[in-house]
């Protein structure tokens, strides 16, 4: 039988040879960075590769395609600026023969106005003249739509009417117009201003 110092001696030499292969053989920890490292070495080299830049040609053309298009859109805007003027001006001449060719008509009733405060006469004959002048301004009103609203005798309508006060009337119908204080005006159909009036109050009629 083999003695103990041989045993102890074939157990050294076991382990030298265990520890030698550890050592020539890598690690896990340094396996796994030597295959991160690798990695991100083929990620740089594709991205490297799929990164182009924009061809000098390409550039130019799109950078006068932006001009062309920011020119035109001033030119727009210019013309935008220019029919906005160019309809208020419109407008505002409309509206400045709208009102000479209403002035006008009225420019003779305003003449026999100044007549009338120049005359000597009585005071019936002023009264005739004044009853003329406002015979002449109602033709000129009714020349251009404008009609007065009827109001003594009619039925009150809110549309049409403005109450100022009732009047107890037994002669006339309930709720219906008594009396005129300021005339109302409408062009064609379109209500100027409604008529204040002052309504019947019937005591004898009962409302239903």
């Amino acid at each position: 039988m083999p003695g103990k110092g041989t045993e102890l001696r074939e157990l050294e030499h076991r382990e030298k040879e265990v520890r030698a292969e550890e050592s020539a053989a890598p690690g896990p920890v340094a396996a796994e960075a030597g295959a991160a490292g690798e990695a991100q070495a083929a990620d740089g080299a594709q991205a490297g590769a799929g990164t182009d830049t924009v061809p000098r040609t390409e550039y130019e053309q799109l950078k006068a395609e932006r001009d062309q298009l920011v020119d035109r859109l001033a030119r727009l805007q210019a013309e935008f600026e220019n029919a906005r003027k160019r309809g208020e001006r419109e407008r505002a001449e409309y509206r400045d023969y709208a009102a000479a060719s209403v002035v006008e008509q009225f420019l003779p009733v305003l003449d026999n106005f100044e007549l009338a405060l120049k005359a000597t006469g009585s005071t019936d004959q002023l009264r005739s003249g004044v009853e003329l002048i406002v015979k002449q301004m109602e033709d000129v009103l009714r020349q251009m739509h404008v009609t007065p609203v009827p109001a003594v005798g009619e039925e009150f309508n809110p549309r049409h009417h403005e109450a100022m006060g009732a009047v107890e009337r037994l002669d006339l119908p309930d709720h219906h117009v008594a009396e005129e204080i300021r005339r109302g005006y409408k062009i064609r159909e379109k209500l100027l201003r409604p008529a204040m009036v002052r309504v019947v109050s019937n005591p004898k009629q009962t409302v239903e």
